[in-house]
């Protein structure tokens, strides 16, 4: 499950010593101040790790987070942050750089060297913590680009932040399902974006991971077009759809695979969901790309070993405590 901490379930005149507990536990040993110790305080993080990547959905009251000299001596991490402001603004300064980070900026910052992170104002940020070595560029030129502000509207930046923010919402489920597979390619993303930015030439591996990234991205958006096949992908992408295939035999599939796995995925998580009990199963189906529904039901059944108005019944039953069977499968 996600690590989840929220200063609603705490006193308010704790609130501050626990949000310096929460901040320094979750990412870093960190000192946190406040523009008035006797003010009010809210602040709410969730966080999920995904192999060595850590995720962080970070909602806070004006502060300040400060790693000192002193504690990247006292407790050294080689990894690197990035921030991503959602809502607010923040400013970051490291290295004799001060960054002004707007909704859909973000910055890249070192952890074994001293920065502050400040927010004058109730603000939303996703964080991502990682060891340095997974980035594969040389540390000398990423400090370079540490606390410089990175555009989420241009260029792989556009990328970032819709990504970024999909796996935020999505938290305790990308946690449980591929979440290492998962990492390796949002760092990929990074470390290309990177590069772009210190005109390095990126490792071509990293360079069609990041397009592999792109196009699945595109998939996930599409799920719901019956017509979403080879030739539309490819064409979205201008690449040819020898090369859309060549792709995905790396990752071990193919497309039509990875369509098939994500529609019926979607669907058995709407049948689970107890809001959406009244709708018919025929809805649901079309609702993800499927108009011919016995053959949903046959490629349903032969994911999950059910057919989906078992399935239904069978969380309904699981849901009103009547059923003491294993959770209900997944493609």
């Amino acid at each position: 499950m996600p690590y989840l901490a929220d200063t609603e379930n705490v006193s308010s005149g704790e609130r501050r010593d626990y949000w310096r507990h929460v901040v320094s536990h979750a990412f870093v040993p960190l000192e946190a101040s406040f523009p008035r110790e006797d003010a009010g305080f809210d602040g709410r993080l969730r966080g999920a790790t995904l192999g060595a990547l850590g995720v962080y959905d970070v909602d806070t009251g004006a502060h300040a987070a400060h790693r000192t000299a002193k504690l990247t001596t006292a407790a050294p991490a080689e990894c690197y942050k990035l921030g991503l402001v959602v809502s607010g603004r923040g400013l970051l300064g490291q290295a004799g750089r001060q960054a002004v980070l707007n909704p859909g900026e973000f910055a890249v910052y070192d952890t074994d060297r001293p920065y502050t992170l400040t927010f004058e104002d109730p603000s939303r940020l996703l964080v991502l913590i990682f060891p340095r070595t997974m980035l594969g560029l040389p540390q000398d030129r990423i400090a370079q680009v540490t606390a410089t502000p990175i555009s989420g509207e241009s260029g792989l930046g556009a990328l970032v932040g819709p990504f970024l923010l999909q796996i935020g919402a999505l938290l305790e489920e990308v946690e449980t399902h591929g979440g290492a597979r998962l990492a390796g390619n949002v760092i990929d993303l990074v470390a290309t974006t990177l590069a772009g930015r210190l005109d390095l030439t990126a490792d071509p591996g990293r360079t069609r991971n990041a397009l592999f990234l792109r196009i699945t991205s595109y998939i996930e958006a599409h799920l719901g077009d019956p017509g979403l096949g080879p030739a539309e992908i490819a064409g979205a992408h201008h690449i040819s759809t020898r090369y859309l295939h060549k792709l995905f035999r790396a990752e071990g599939t193919t497309v039509l695979a990875w369509i098939r796995e994500r529609r019926l995925d979607r669907c058995g998580r709407d049948l689970r969901d107890p809001l959406q009990s009244l709708r018919p199963v025929s809805a649901i189906a079309v609702k993800w790309g499927y108009t011919d529904a016995s053959h949903f039901s046959r490629i349903f059944k032969a994911a999950f070993g059910l057919s989906p108005r078992e399935y239904r019944h069978g969380q309904a039953l699981c849901a009103r405590g009547q059923d003491e069977a294993s959770p209900l499968p997944r493609p």
